[in-house]
């Protein structure tokens, strides 16, 4: 989430509630700026004193009070806002905002922002499946309005259905598509991440290191830019990195190859973050191998090198890649680039700490064609996958320019 950003928060009178409170701390812990303001019904679920104590700023209830300077406050705030989520957003304040009913302070300052507006619904699943209601969303999005929905489950009430309030963190992802830039809008990507496992017999494998983070990174900020996202991804155990993200799982080399080919048809740009195993076992035994007294060696072949194949087939495709080194980066990374036909590399040093298989943060350098390095400090993946992202866009752009003349 940008540092700083200017967030209005409406809490309105939902059993949900209290989970605006820890919505409010994540978003102060990412030094947002946050505003909230409260119906009436609100209030008796949860204090406004709770919200003003996390956010540090004045929360608003009245909808004739006055800001500092004597500003009108629903003015004042809508103006103010950058983004404006209602969170939970009951049948009652969607149904108000969407037939233009303007009676308290929040459906008030919502009429007159020009901030984008996210309706988060919290509600009986019975509710939600209201005609009336459901009406009513149809309106919001027509308008402008964005509306994330809710996940599904046992409901406070003891039904069960659609009607929970969304995961915090899909909330927020929602908020930083908001306010990211859509340079990839139109875009299919494919990425793929994560190891494989080549099988020696029904319960044993040969994988490695990898855990699937720098990939699912790239594919969680690329759908934040705008891209049509295709994961093809190796056994982890990471979640999804977003639900609106097409996701196909593989086991073996072979069978992310055959995945890779059969979805790449229609991709602009393939990034292969993942790690392939080089080998595999040349007969995989039908029965469980049992231990003897004598050694046992097992023989290796080649497994088909993915990377290449599409560097050969790449067409007008940008194609990038990664290389995992513990010696000579600079001179392996350059190799496979060549190699491979890459647009670029991304090479990093799995020996170093914070930088190998498993880490949040990565230390890499950039390699280009031209000759052009560039060494970036330490970072977290969804900090590089964004700057591996700002070259892809470049070239994109690039290339766009270049059939033009």
């Amino acid at each position: 989430m940008p540092k700083g950003k200017k967030v209005v928060l409406g809490v309105t009178g939902g059993i949900a509630a209290y989970k605006a409170a820890e919505f409010v701390r994540l978003l102060v812990k990412e030094e947002v700026d946050v505003h909230v303001t409260m119906t009436e019904n609100a209030q008796k679920f949860i204090t406004p004193l709770t919200f003003q104590t996390l956010s540090g700023n004045p929360v608003v209830t009245d909808p004739f009070a006055l800001l500092e300077d004597a500003e009108i406050g629903h003015i004042a705030l809508a103006d103010l806002a950058e983004l404006v989520v209602i969170l939970p957003a009951t049948a009652n304040i969607i149904g108000k905002i969407a037939n233009g009913i303007a009676d308290d302070f929040l459906s008030t300052m919502v009429m007159a922002t020009k901030a984008p507006v996210l309706f988060v619904p919290s509600m009986n699943v019975n509710m939600w499946e209201n005609k009336a209601l459901q009406k009513n969303i149809q309106t919001l999005l027509e308008r402008g309005y964005y509306l994330l929905e809710p996940g599904e489950g046992e409901l406070a009430c003891h039904w069960y259905g659609k009607g929970r309030l969304p995961e915090l963190n899909e909330v927020v992802e929602k908020m930083e598509d908001l306010l990211s830039p859509k340079d990839l809008k139109g875009i299919q990507i494919l990425i793929t991440g994560g190891p494989t496992q080549e099988p020696i017999d029904p319960v044993r494998f040969i994988t490695n290191r990898s855990s699937g983070k720098m990939g699912y990174a790239l594919a969680k900020m690329a759908k934040r830019r705008g891209a049509e996202v295709i994961l093809v991804t190796g056994p982890t155990s990471l979640p999804l990195p977003r639900r609106d993200i097409k996701w196909v799982p593989v086991r073996s080399a072979e069978e992310m190859r055959k995945a890779v080919f059969t979805h790449w048809k229609g991709c602009s740009v393939v990034i292969k973050a993942a790690a392939v195993s080089d080998y595999r076992p040349k007969v995989i035994s039908e029965k469980k191998i049992k231990k003897g007294d004598s050694e046992y060696t097992l023989a290796l072949e080649r497994t088909k090198d993915i990377l290449e194949e599409l560097g050969k087939k790449k067409g007008n495709r940008i194609l990038v890649g990664f290389a995992a080194e513990t010696e000579d980066l600079i001179a392996n990374a350059k190799k496979k680039m060549l190699e491979k036909n890459l647009d670029f590399i991304v090479v990093n040093d799995v020996t170093k700490p914070r930088a190998g298989f498993g880490s949040d943060t990565n230390q890499v350098k950039m390699l280009y064609p031209s000759g052009q390095v560039k060494d970036l400090p330490f970072m977290t993946k969804e900090e590089v996958s964004q700057l591996i992202l700002d070259d892809v866009v470049k070239l994109l752009k690039k290339r766009k320019g270049s059939r033009k003349k």
